[in-house]
C-alpha cells in the first residue's frame, strides 16, 4: 500500500541549481516533494536548455517571489559559431552551416556593439503570446508573425573562452533579455552565424550559485532536507531598508492600517519588536501603509 504524502507548511527560499534538460516547473515540483511543502513557486522560469540558479520560494516566501522578476541576470553562454538553427539554440533544426574564419581578436572586437541599451526582436520560439497563443506554438505550425523589438540592457559582455568554433561569453543583462537572440546577433555580426549550445545562469540580482543545492544533493538526505537548506523569509528583501515597529504599531499594521513610518520613504521590510518579519510596507509622507503581509502565528 502506497503511503499518502503529508504536506506541511514550509516557509523559506531555496537556491536551486537546476539541471539542463528540465523545465523550471518540473524542478520546482521535485524540490517541493523533497521538502513535502504544501505551497511553492519559482521566481521566473529558466529555459529547459539552461542550467543554473533558480530561486524557489516555499510557503509565505511566495509572496515575495515577484520581487526577483525585475532583477538583472548573469549567464555563461556557449555559442557554436558557423551554424544557425530554427530556434537559435541547439534544440532547433539546422538552417545553414558556414565556414568559420574568425579570430579571437575579431570576436572580441564585435562584442562592444551589444553593450548598453539595445533593441532585441523576441524569437518565434518563445513563450510570448499573440492572440492568446504562445509564439512557439505558431512557430511549430510553420507560422511566423511580426514581433516588435524590445529594449533590453547588456551591462557586461566578455569573452571567457574561444576554441574550435566554440565561444563562451559572460553576459550580465536586464530582465527580458533573450541570450539566444544575442548569440544569433553576435554570429551575424561575425558573418558566419551562431547558435546557443549551452547556457548557465550564475546570478539573479544579488543571489549567486555559491549557496545553491542540486536536486541530487537534496535527495541524498536520509529524511527530508533540513531547514538549513532554506534561506529566511526576508532573504529576497535584503535590498530594502528596514523598519522596526512598536507593539502598538504592529497591531495596527498587521490589520491593514497605516502607522507612523519609522524609516525612509519608499518600500520597506517591516519587523515587530521581536525581530519577526511582518511583510512589506510603503512609506509616503511619513505614513507606512502595509502592501504585503505575512501570515502571523496565533499568539506570536
Amino acid at each position: 500500500m502506497v503511503q499518502k504524502r503529508t504536506w506541511k507548511q514550509v516557509d523559506g527560499v531555496l537556491l536551486l541549481d537546476k539541471p539542463s534538460g528540465m523545465t523550471s516547473n518540473d524542478a520546482l515540483q521535485k524540490a517541493r516533494r523533497l521538502f513535502s511543502a504544501a505551497k511553492a513557486g519559482h521566481t521566473g522560469t529558466l529555459d529547459p536548455l539552461a542550467s543554473g540558479l533558480l530561486p524557489l520560494c516555499f510557503g509565505e516566501a511566495t509572496k515575495f517571489a515577484a520581487d526577483l522578476l525585475e532583477a538583472d541576470k548573469t549567464y555563461l553562454a556557449e555559442l557554436g559559431l558557423g551554424v544557425t538553427t530554427t530556434t537559435g539554440d541547439k534544440e532547433g533544426e539546422v538552417l545553414e552551416t558556414r565556414p568559420v574564419q574568425v579570430t579571437r581578436e575579431q570576436l572580441e572586437a564585435v562584442l562592444p556593439r551589444f553593450l548598453g541599451a539595445i533593441q532585441q526582436v523576441p524569437p518565434m520560439y518563445s513563450a510570448l503570446k499573440r492572440d492568446g497563443r504562445p509564439l512557439y506554438e505558431l512557430a511549430r505550425a510553420g507560422i511566423e508573425v511580426e514581433r516588435a523589438p524590445r529594449a533590453v540592457t547588456i551591462y557586461e559582455l566578455k569573452l571567457v573562452d574561444f576554441h574550435d568554433s566554440t565561444a563562451v561569453l559572460a553576459v550580465s543583462c536586464s530582465k527580458g533579455t533573450y541570450v539566444r537572440t544575442l548569440a544569433e546577433d553576435v554570429g551575424r555580426a561575425l558573418g558566419c552565424g551562431a547558435h546557443l549550445t549551452a547556457l548557465r545562469r550564475t546570478r539573479v540580482g544579488k543571489l549567486g550559485l555559491g549557496e545553491a543545492y542540486t536536486l541530487e544533493q537534496l535527495a541524498a538526505f536520509p529524511d527530508a532536507p533540513p531547514g538549513e537548506c532554506l534561506k529566511g523569509l526576508d532573504y529576497l528583501l535584503e535590498g530594502l531598508p528596514r523598519a522596526d515597529l512598536t507593539e502598538a504599531a504592529v497591531l495596527r499594521f498587521s490589520h491593514g492600517n497605516g502607522v507612523e513610518c519609522p524609516g525612509p520613504e519608499g518600500r520597506l521590510r517591516v519587523y515587530d519588536p521581536a525581530g519577526r518579519l511582518l511583510g512589506i510596507g510603503e512609506c509616503r509622507e511619513g505614513v507606512l501603509q502595509p502592501k504585503r503581509l505575512l501570515r502571523q502565528e496565533e499568539g506570536a
